[in-house]
């Protein structure tokens, strides 16, 4: 691997990515009404964004809190996203045992 490029940069990559991902996704719902809305995978991938920020600072060799504080972060945002979803297995179920019912 070229000396020039390390583990820090490979992770800034990363995290491009993934940020150009989300756009691609959410415009992509929104113009065509197709795809995945962002409320379903918006929480998802800030828990996931989070993460990679925290490693970028380990990487970085940035100040502990920094990294504790993205750790924090990708646990709220993974949180919410647990929610959201068992809402959404709550109301389907329901909706479900009304169209048998």
């Amino acid at each position: 691997m070229n000396p020039g490029f390390g583990i820090a940069q490979i992770i800034d990559a990363v995290i491009v990515f993934t940020v150009v991902e989300c756009i691609a996704l959410t415009a992509y719902h929104r113009l065509t009404g197709k795809g995945v809305a962002a409320r379903d995978f918006l929480a998802n991938m800030l828990s996931g964004l989070c993460l990679m920020l925290a490693l970028r600072c380990l990487a970085r060799e940035a100040d502990p809190i920094c990294v504790a504080a993205f750790v924090l972060a990708a646990g709220v945002a993974h949180g919410i996203d647990i929610r959201m979803r068992w809402k959404r297995s709550r109301r389907a179920a329901v909706d479900a045992r009304r169209m048998v019912a």
